[in-house]
């Protein structure tokens, strides 16, 4: 099989990959930075985030598999003294793989080009300058009329993320779903949301329309990365039909991840 091992700039981390490579030598497991079929993860959730853009072109191919440099992550499924299990595992790796959801971006000018790009947790539209002001359509029919300081669209892994400190629900990435939540809404005769999430399945989509373009100072994030956009006509968010794959092998149930990082894992007292 061929892996390559993604990691941080941490020492730590370092050597961690240089243990792992020196060990899988040992099985039949070749070095490919440029088209591995298993990716290995050496830091945190953000190394993990790192590593599914700079391979999102090659997804239908590649499962993931982290190894967490500090505590427990979300996409993480090994700590630092684990490694030597992730060796044994990956010795008799039968190929299987969980899969979970992705987000889809399409930006559209005034020139209608597009642009578009993915997002394992969610992709966010603020503005800098003043509130943000747009139609929420769903399935193109329109839905509400915002005013606001920004929206978040995440994934069903995204939600535990910055669509959970807006007051979103945690979905579980079993569901094909998107969650939309309104950044500090302002609500008048004009501009009337719902100001709660909206969670929509699979078939249909959110589509931003920001009429001509003229609003100044709105940029885009998505996971880590963060873009200007200027002269932007509409945004349409949707379930991409990529998903990201991870290797089967010990991997941490959802809601595991989730008591362990919101819940103390020590039982409650009488």
């Amino acid at each position: 099989m061929k892996y390559s091992v993604f990691n941080n700039d941490n020492q730590e981390s370092i050597e961690i990959k240089d243990y792992i490579e020196s060990k899988l030598a040992d099985h039949d497991y070749e070095i490919d930075d440029e088209h591995p079929e298993l990716v290995i993860t050496v830091g945190g959730d953000g190394t993990l985030l790192s590593a599914f853009h700079h391979y999102e072109r090659q997804l239908d191919t590649i499962r993931f598999t982290s190894v967490h440099t500090g505590h427990l992550g979300f996409y993480t499924d090994w700590i630092k003294n684990d490694v030597d299990l992730l060796i044994e595992g990956l010795a008799a790796d039968a190929g299987e793989d969980v899969s979970y959801p992705l987000l889809k971006v399409i930006v559209k000018d005034r020139q209608d080009s597009t642009m578009e790009k993915l997002a394992l947790n969610e992709a966010t539209i603020r503005r800098y300058e003043g509130t943000m002001k747009c139609n929420i359509n769903i399935k193109d029919e329109l839905f509400e009329r915002y005013r606001g300081d920004g929206l978040c669209v995440s994934t069903p892994t995204g939600s535990t993320g910055l669509n959970k400190s807006l007051g979103g629900a945690v979905i579980h990435p079993s569901l094909r779903s998107l969650q939309l939540t309104e950044i500090a809404p302002l609500n008048n005769r004009v501009y009337r949301s719902l100001s709660s999430p909206v969670i929509i399945c699979d078939h249909e989509w959110f589509t931003l329309d920001l009429g001509k373009g003229e609003q100044s100072g709105l940029f885009m994030t998505l996971d880590q990365f963060t873009i200007s956009l200027k002269y932007v006509k509409e945004v349409r968010f949707e379930v991409a039909p990529q998903q990201i794959h991870f290797s089967r092998y010990r991997h941490t149930h959802f809601w595991d991840r989730v008591r362990q990082s919101f819940i103390s894992d020590q039982p409650g007292e009488d």
